[in-house]
């Protein structure tokens, strides 16, 4: 029975970096899709959050399952508790990648990055990208030393939302309506994969220490 808990709970562990994969997978497309208006790509990424849902989902039911007929104490219930909040952030990960992608469907085929920005969102597109795959490895080496990396880039990435901020709220700023309602919609869905990948990062902290850090309290309260 020892043999069978354990097994399941690298299960968990396998599944949670094989969601954090996809995400990389999604966030890439997504930012790319964004910045060159590429639509069949945004579709890719539209059609393929079903199965990030579907593998949350099932990895939840795993953890939920361990939790009954198993009991886990110490550091097995400390791998199942993060488990069911890590797959909780990686699916909102998810969600912003396809809200990324979105966008780009609904401007096609005008180009979704508005004038002036595409440096900016270029940019924070590829950060995104390296934070998922910081994120991946992390998961899957538990190396905390991975985290202080997370923040650098979470910073950067706030330093670049609030630059587009600043550019929509200058003088010089001709965009139209609907051009400053996508730069601010779609910086704010970069900065929060920063801030979601953060919180996983905090969840991995505290799998690996057994200790609590409350500073990113309220990241997961919305997309």
């Amino acid at each position: 029975m020892r043999e069978v808990f354990h097994q399941s709970l690298e299960d968990v562990q396998t599944r949670l970096v094989e969601i954090s994969d996809l995400v990389t997978i999604a966030i890439d497309q997504a930012t790319r899709a964004f910045a060159t208006s590429d639509v069949a790509l945004a579709e890719d990424v539209i059609d393929n959050d079903k199965v990030i849902d579907d593998k949350a989902i099932a990895l939840d039911e795993l953890a939920i399952e361990i939790l009954a007929r198993q009991q886990p104490v110490a550091r097995d219930l400390r791998i199942v508790v993060a488990a069911l909040r890590v797959s909780a952030s990686l699916e909102r990960m998810g969600d912003i990648a396809e809200h990324i992608a979105q966008l780009t469907r609904m401007r096609f085929p005008e180009r979704a990055v508005p004038k002036g920005l595409k440096n900016t969102f270029t940019k924070m597109g590829e950060i995104d990208t390296e934070v998922a795959r910081t994120l991946a490895d992390l998961l899957r080496t538990e190396d905390l030393s991975l985290v202080s990396r997370l923040h650098e880039l979470d910073d950067e990435l706030d330093a670049l939302h609030l630059a587009v901020f600043e550019k929509v709220l200058s003088d010089n700023w001709q965009g139209e309506a609907s051009a400053t309602v996508d730069a601010t919609l779609a910086s704010r869905y970069h900065e929060r994969f920063g801030d979601h990948a953060l919180s996983v990062a905090k969840k991995v902290s505290y799998l690996a220490t057994g200790t609590w850090s409350a500073d990113t309290e309220g990241v997961d309260a919305e997309v």
